[in-house]
C-alpha cells in the first residue's frame, strides 16, 4: 500500500471539480459567493472521493480487466483498506454537512446512500445505474443552491437538468467502452443488453434533449449566453455523433467520444460561471 495509491483512488481532480461545481451552484442561485459557502467545496469533494473509493472497491475484479492500472488491481491499495477509507470519507463528509443546513444535510445523506447502492448493485443494472450516476452529478448544483435555501435549489433546477442529460449520454458511452470487462464481470449494462450501436443512438437522443434544455437559461441570461452555450452544445453533439457508427468497445474508445463529452461539460461550467457572476 502507498500514499500514492490512496491519493489517486479518490480521483482527486474529479473530486475537486465536483466541489467547485457545488460552489458554482451557490453562485448561480445567489449571484455571489460568501466565506461560509466555501464549505460546500470541501463537503462535495470528500463525498465524491468517498464514492470513487467505494466504486473501486466493488469494481476491483472488473477493473483488473478494463483498468488494471487503478490502485486496487495494481496493488497500490488493498481492497479491505479501500472499504475502510471510503467509510471514513463518507462520515467526514456527513459530519461537515452539519455546518450547512437541513436541506443540504438531507442531500448529502441521500447521495451517500445512492453512491453506495450504485457501486454495490445499481452499476450492473441496465440504464438504472446510468440514471443514478447522472442524478448524482446533477444534484451537486441542487446542493449548492440548497445552501441558500429552498428557493436557491429551485433556481438551479434548469442547470441540474442540463447536467443530468449530458452526464447520462456520457455514462452510456462509457458503458459501451467497457463492454468486454463488464461482460466478464457479470454486469448487465445497456450496451450488453441491446448492443453498442443502439446504445449510441440512445446517447444521441439524450444529448439532443440536453442541448434543448440548455436553451432554458436564455430567459435568465439572454442572447450572449445562448451564443456561448451553442459552442458547448456543438462539442457535445460532435462527441456523440463520433461514436454512432461504432459496433465494438475499441471503436468507441478510439472515437474519444467520452473524453470530448467531458471537455464539453467542463466548458459548460465555465459558461455557467461567467454568466452567473454577470461578467
Amino acid at each position: 500500500m502507498t500514499f500514492h495509491g490512496f491519493y489517486f483512488i479518490t480521483r482527486p481532480v474529479n473530486s475537486i471539480v465536483s466541489g467547485l461545481a457545488a460552489i458554482l451552484g451557490y453562485i448561480i442561485a445567489t449571484g455571489t459567493i460568501t466565506l461560509s459557502s466555501l464549505i460546500l467545496i470541501l463537503i462535495v469533494a470528500i463525498i465524491t472521493a468517498a464514492g470513487n473509493v467505494i466504486n473501486d472497491y466493488f469494481d476491483a475484479d472488473i477493473d483488473a480487466i478494463n483498468r488494471p492500472k487503478r490502485p486496487i488491481p495494481s496493488g497500490d491499495v488493498r481492497r479491505s483498506s479501500a472499504r475502510i477509507f471510503a467509510t471514513i470519507l463518507f462520515l467526514c463528509g456527513i459530519l461537515l454537512s452539519l455546518f450547512s443546513n437541513v436541506l443540504c444535510l438531507t442531500i448529502v445523506v441521500l447521495n451517500s446512500l445512492v453512491l453506495i447502492i450504485y457501486a454495490a448493485k445499481l452499476k450492473s443494472s441496465p440504464f438504472i445505474g446510468n440514471l443514478a450516476i447522472s442524478y448524482l452529478a446533477a444534484s451537486i448544483f441542487l446542493f449548492g443552491g440548497a445552501f441558500a435555501g429552498l428557493s436557491g435549489l429551485i433556481q438551479n433546477i434548469p442547470i441540474a437538468i442540463i447536467t443530468f442529460l449530458a452526464m447520462l449520454a456520457r455514462e452510456l458511452l462509457k458503458d459501451a467502452e467497457d463492454v468486454k470487462g463488464d461482460s466478464i464481470g457479470g454486469a448487465r449494462t445497456l450496451p450488453i443488453k441491446i448492443g453498442i450501436q443502439k446504445t449510441g443512438r440512445i446517447a444521441l437522443i439524450v444529448a439532443v434533449l440536453g442541448v434543448g434544455a440548455s436553451i432554458i437559461p436564455f430567459f435568465r441570461w439572454g442572447a450572449w449566453y445562448l451564443a456561448g452555450i451553442a459552442f458547448v452544445d456543438l462539442i457535445i453533439l460532435i462527441a456523440v455523433i463520433r461514436a454512432l457508427p461504432c459496433k465494438t468497445p475499441d471503436c468507441v474508445k478510439m472515437s474519444y467520444a467520452t473524453s470530448i463529452l467531458k471537455t464539453g461539460m467542463f466548458a459548460s461550467l465555465l459558461i455557467f460561471t461567467f454568466f452567473a457572476l454577470g461578467l
